[in-house]
């Protein structure tokens, strides 16, 4: 079942990249009691991902997080050493990398997308939601995984 608006995120485990090494972040600690901003992307690195999708938050994260947005995240289906090197690589520090290694989120959301046939395997769809205290009070799904049109940061921006 596809996650949709109005639903509870369910509980599941991210890794992040610390000072002291990777460590885990609940998506209890993420979402409860704050507004957050989730995009997810195919791949760390994937043209779409790099060159269009990232790009748009990073440069309206300021304007994101006036409108009471306590924080920004981007998931993908990647271990968490290439999730900090696209941090790393694209300066994004306004931005949380949540990596979902093995689709556990993507699945648990019904957002997986299976491109086996491109040598991927099963990543995640690419989307944007706004969270309000685990709830999702607005979700934005492409049809494509080559677009970032909906899921950007202007269609983010308008929902806000």
């Amino acid at each position: 079942m596809t996650i949709k608006v109005g639903d509870t995120l369910p509980e599941t485990k991210f890794k992040i990249m610390t000072a002291d090494g990777p460590a885990e972040r609940s998506s209890s600690d993420l979402f409860a009691g704050r507004t957050v901003v989730l995009f997810a992307v195919p791949g760390a690195f994937t043209p779409t991902c790099h060159n269009n999708h990232l790009p748009g938050f990073v440069e309206h994260a300021d304007t994101i997080l006036s409108k009471g947005v306590d924080e920004i995240a981007v998931v993908s289906v990647n271990d968490v050493f290439v999730m900090n090197a696209w941090a790393k690589a694209t300066g994004a520090d306004k931005i949380t990398f949540l990596a979902d290694g093995s689709a556990d989120f993507a699945k648990a959301i019904g957002l997986e997308l299976d491109a086996s046939g491109a040598g991927l395997g099963i990543r995640s769809k690419r989307y944007a939601m706004i969270v309000k205290d685990g709830k999702v009070t607005a979700l934005n799904i492409e049809e494509m995984p080559g677009k970032a049109e909906v899921s950007g940061a202007a269609g983010i921006l308008a929902a806000l």
